[in-house]
């Protein structure tokens, strides 16, 4: 195995964490009784400060692996397969997120919910994909330091200036488009700023596949991140201050009241220095097989917790209604059971493919024998009734 993909290991370790406590936040966010959410209570604060660090890895790692695989073609622009690839791979994620918010009852009403609208993360991070691929098309033929430049730069933009989209409802588009604007009418995550996220890691990957092969790379890349996080961490807020004191500009003291974006940065960066340094001991088949299979486990677990097709999940039962000696352990049997249901998937997942297509095709000629059968017997019928009426002769 080649020295650059093991360098990939670390990334899929990290995904594999970030899905399992994406399992473990949403279900306990969903279960857990109100009473018990008290931000004073040390465990509780703790638990919520390290679930919202979840979704900007999960982005950062997402912008990070995409933008690896894209760039390390020898092949550019459009004749480089994984432009193709993550086109497909974006409107997947798109339609498996519309699809899992889906009601079959509904449907049967001739009704489609509001909730089939909102947008998850898996339309961030699909719609992410797509706008990195769009920045790599515009720019592969150009000078090399420009696509890595708008990738950071976006990002920068996206995270500056929040307090001011955030604030608007985007109620000059449709609603299915605003969505992914605004949480304004439910949605979980916007493209903005969550796009910033993806495009930092994509920004990351950049610098990585340019020194790649350097023996000092990670003693460079460690250190880095640590005090680039810890600075983003613990100073950024002051930093805007400083800039709204000499600037008098209203912007930067609105970034400072509520600097989450940039702060958790620094978070991801902490993570991602963390992973990297425990490498060599996270080399477990399994552990890396939860990484390479984040998405099966987030369907089976939107299916198992939300009831996505049906209505029926642990939350409709459960929402809110749960103490903290049952939602802890709950957690951990979910957590469990979404992974081993998603690998026995992966296991399968190519005997049922043609299972599914043999049933399709087995479908398809019932149909079409179906068709020529009712074709012939309308046929005889017609002949029957027009002789009757003397408009044919035998």
């Amino acid at each position: 195995m080649s020295n650059s993909k093991s360098r990939l290991f670390f990334l899929d370790a990290i995904r594999a964490w970030a899905i399992l406590m994406m399992l473990q936040g949403h279900f306990i966010d969903g279960l857990l009784d109100n009473a018990f959410r008290d931000n004073s209570n040390m465990l509780f604060n703790t638990w919520k400060y390290f679930r919202g660090i979840t979704a900007p890895v999960f982005f950062t790692v997402s912008g990070f692996i995409f933008t690896f695989l894209l760039i390390k073609s020898k092949q550019t622009g459009w004749a480089n397969p994984r432009v193709k690839k993550g086109i497909k791979r974006g409107f997947e994620l798109l339609v498996i997120a519309y699809l899992l918010r889906m009601n079959i009852f509904g449907l049967f009403k001739g009704e489609v919910y509001d909730s089939f609208y909102l947008v998850d993360v898996l339309h961030c991070i699909g719609l992410s994909l797509l706008f990195i691929i769009s920045f790599y098309i515009l720019t592969f033929a150009k000078q090399k330091w420009i696509f890595p430049t708008i990738l950071v730069s976006t990002t920068l933009v996206l995270f500056i200036f929040e307090p001011i989209y955030k604030t608007s409802s985007f109620e000059f588009l449709p609603q299915v488009f605003a969505n992914y604007l605004t949480k304004a009418n439910g949605s979980v995550f916007t493209i903005i700023p969550w796009l910033g996220y993806a495009t930092i890691g994509s920004f990351m990957s950049v610098l990585f596949s340019k020194y790649q092969d350097s023996k000092n790379l990670y003693n460079f890349i460690v250190p880095t991140y640590i005090a680039t996080g810890l600075i983003l961490m613990f100073l950024s807020s002051d930093f805007f201050l400083s800039v709204y004191d000499v600037t008098g500009i209203q912007l930067f003291q609105a970034i400072n009241d509520n600097n989450y974006l940039f702060i958790r940065l620094g978070d991801v960066l902490i993570v991602f220095s963390i992973f990297i340094l425990l490498r060599k001991v996270l080399m477990n088949a399994t552990w890396l097989r939860i990484g390479q299979s984040t998405l099966s486990i987030y369907i089976i677990h939107f299916i198992i917790l939300y009831g996505s097709f049906t209505g029926v999940g642990l939350y409709r039962f459960f929402h809110h209604s749960m103490n903290p000696y049952l939602v802890v352990p709950g957690a951990i049997l979910f957590m469990i059971a979404s992974t081993y249901l998603a690998l026995k998937y992966e296991d399968h997942k190519a005997e049922l493919k043609i299972n599914i297509r043999a049933i399709l095709s087995s479908t398809r000629i019932y149909l079409e024998q179906f068709a020529i059968i009712a074709f012939e017997v309308l046929r005889t019928a017609t002949e029957k009734v027009l002789r009757v009426l003397g408009l044919i002769k035998n």
